[in-house]
């Protein structure tokens, strides 16, 4: 046996250790020949894998919903999409294709440790979600108190996945790391954000609020917006998770999406900063006018 190789062992041991891998290095080892290709593309081994990931998985629907697909779901899921969403996608173009549903598997861990991990269902073809702000919230309150406590916001990590059932394509819509934490000045709640922007106009991601005094989980959930700062409507935010979808993959490093996002956040504060300076020059000159007016007017009656 001193000749032996890998492909000597027996392919019970290799399967062992083949469920020791993590997905990208799973995914090479297929292409090295044949044999590996079969045993690394055991459906059981993705499944287990997808479910190790995204303990939410697990909800009867999606289970039954990835049954066969668990491997092209992690190449859907695993990478951040490409940041390359057209404007065209932000004014909600081609409503005839845009998701009748979206399912959202949520799972919000702390230091590895799985804080929240639930599942929402969202009809996305009613005149009302299409009119309103783009935004689903995952319901925290069905969770026990227990579940929900969390210590320190900047080691929060969230997988935010949302499925369209009928295409079965799926997209990571948030950074897995907060690109901002802050405090809200009223109620004194943490705020985490967790964001992705794609392209020049659009952002989507989650916001997760904890509880000043209870440190637990008060609220969590996803939006979409705009540079300017505005929500996009339900209309808009479909096309640009369709757009998600549909688009490539990278495997990216979270400090870049925090970069990105704080990019997008500086030009939406120029945007804003641009449009009071010219809301003050308009009110400079409207008071310019009057006075001149008075002046006038003022002149004309002395004058008399």
């Amino acid at each position: 046996m001193a000749n032996a190789t890998v492909e000597d062992l027996h392919p019970d041991l290799i399967a062992g250790v083949l469920r020791l891998l993590d997905g990208p290095t799973l995914a090479a080892l297929s292409c090295a020949n044949v044999r590996f290709r079969s045993l690394a593309g055991e459906p059981d081994l993705w499944r287990d894998l997808c479910l190790s990931s995204w303990p939410s998985l697990g909800h009867p629907r999606l289970l039954r919903l990835l049954a066969s697909s668990h491997r092209s779901f992690f190449a859907d899921v695993f990478s951040s999409p490409v940041c390359t969403v057209a404007e065209s996608a932000c004014s909600g173009d081609g409503e005839s294709s845009l998701p009748s549903e979206l399912i959202s598997a949520v799972d919000l861990r702390h230091r590895g440790s799985v804080v929240l991990s639930l599942v929402v269902e969202t009809d996305t073809s009613t005149s009302w979600f299409m009119a309103a702000p783009f935004r689903i919230d995952a319901d925290v309150e069905r969770k026990d108190e227990g579940d929900s406590a969390v210590f320190s916001p900047e080691e929060l990590t969230l997988t935010w996945v949302v499925i369209d059932p009928h295409r079965r394509r799926a997209v990571r819509a948030t950074s897995l790391r907060p690109v901002s934490v802050s405090r809200h000045w009223i109620t004194g709640e943490m705020v985490v954000r967790f964001a992705l922007v794609l392209g020049e106009e659009c952002a989507i991601g989650a916001v997760v609020k904890i509880g000043e005094e209870t440190r637990k989980v008060q609220e969590i959930y996803l939006a979409a917006e705009g540079v300017e700062g505005a929500c996009l409507s339900g209309r808009e935010g479909l096309a640009v998770v369709r757009s998600a979808m549909e688009g490539g993959r990278r495997q990216g490093d979270e400090s870049d999406a925090k970069r990105r996002w704080e990019e997008f956040a500086g030009r939406r504060q120029k945007m804003k900063e641009t449009a009071a300076k010219r809301e003050r020059l308009v009110d400079l000159a409207c008071a310019a006018v009057g006075a001149a007016a008075f002046v006038a007017l003022f002149t004309i009656a002395v004058a008399r």
